[in-house]
């Protein structure tokens, strides 16, 4: 029987590179993919899915616990990517991110347990450490949000756990460190300064551009959550992690030397209120359950960027629209 995947937020960046990805290993799952298309919820992206038989989209909100109970019946597997994910924007205005993290995981979880769904995967962000100053956290290092959007998610995450620790279900939460790849949103830092400098534009980096991140490909993020459907232990968290650690600068030089500009075309903006310097987790233990990444920066950097400049169908209107 093919396998039947409930996938939340399935329109946005690392969602829809999951169902493709679960295509592709699977080519007879059925996939519900439940997306409120909110700002970062591309329709162009779902009409990408929908040539696919197995794909049935549904438009909702994660916190609709009527529409989430009606649907959830009969699936194996939920897959919960939906979040509200942009720092900035939790700074500007956190309640949004307290009820879609916090208040729509707690639905989709409870509807899930309450539906007898084996299983249950939480798509978290290493970002819930906060600011690790050397070394690399472990799944077991303290909890240490910076932002109210780290923080939201760190509450859900500690939610899922609870169900776990409360009632016996299967639960596996999962962070990760920085993606990159196709169809990311225009506000996140590759695409927007990508898309920047193909509109002739600068790109604002905050602060002294030393803050540090591990960027992973998504491709590589989406074929570790496909492996935890069967292989994660129950009850467990997994960080993911390619230990690509980057300056923001040098991130920034890499994508100017990649269109042949220098460091004029950079525009040093004020930092981020609570800008965590250091992003770094020890993947050690996904990684003993034989995931590895299997794309490298540079190479699929250039890629991403080639992406972009061929799509700009699919980016340009999202930042016309000015969201």
């Amino acid at each position: 029987m093919p396998r039947r995947y409930l996938v939340t937020g399935g329109a946005g960046f690392i969602g829809s590179n999951f169902i493709r990805t679960l295509f592709e290993r699977e080519p007879d799952a059925v996939v519900t993919n439940l997306d409120a298309l909110t700002y970062a919820g591309v329709p162009a992206t779902v009409a990408e899915l929908d040539a696919h038989p197995g794909h049935r989209f549904v438009k909702g909100d994660i916190r609709d616990v009527a529409l989430v109970d009606e649907i959830m019946p009969g699936h194996d597997v939920v897959v919960h990517f939906a979040a509200e994910s942009h720092v900035d924007r939790s700074i500007v205005g956190p309640q949004e991110f307290l009820e879609t993290n916090v208040v729509g995981t707690g639905v989709v979880l409870d509807a899930a347990y309450r539906n007898d769904v084996p299983r249950f995967i939480h798509v978290s962000t290493d970002e819930v450490y906060g600011s690790i100053t050397e070394g690399f956290a472990s799944e077991t290092a303290p909890l240490d949000p910076s932002s109210p959007y780290s923080s939201s998610k760190a509450g859900s995450d500690l939610l899922v756990h609870s169900y776990g620790v409360t009632y016996g279900y299967d639960v596996v939460i999962t962070r990760c460190t920085n993606n990159y790849g196709p169809y990311q949103f225009p506000e996140k830092v590759i695409p927007l300064f990508v898309t920047n400098l193909l509109e002739g534009k600068k790109v604002p980096l905050y602060g002294d551009g030393k803050n540090e991140r591990d960027w992973i490909y998504v491709e590589d993020h989406c074929a570790a959550i496909h492996l935890l459907v069967d292989a994660g232990e129950s009850g467990e968290i997994y960080n993911i992690g390619a230990n690509e650690q980057l300056p923001n600068i040098d991130l920034t030089r890499f994508i100017l030397d990649a269109f042949g500009l220098d460091d004029s075309w950079i525009e040093y903006v004020p930092d981020r209120l609570g800008h965590d310097l250091r992003y770094a987790v020890d993947s050690s233990k996904i990684r003993a359950l034989g995931w590895t990444p299997e794309h490298d920066f540079a190479s699929r950097l250039e890629d991403t960027i080639a992406w972009y400049r061929e799509r700009e169908d699919w980016w340009r209107p999202l930042k016309r629209s000015g969201s």
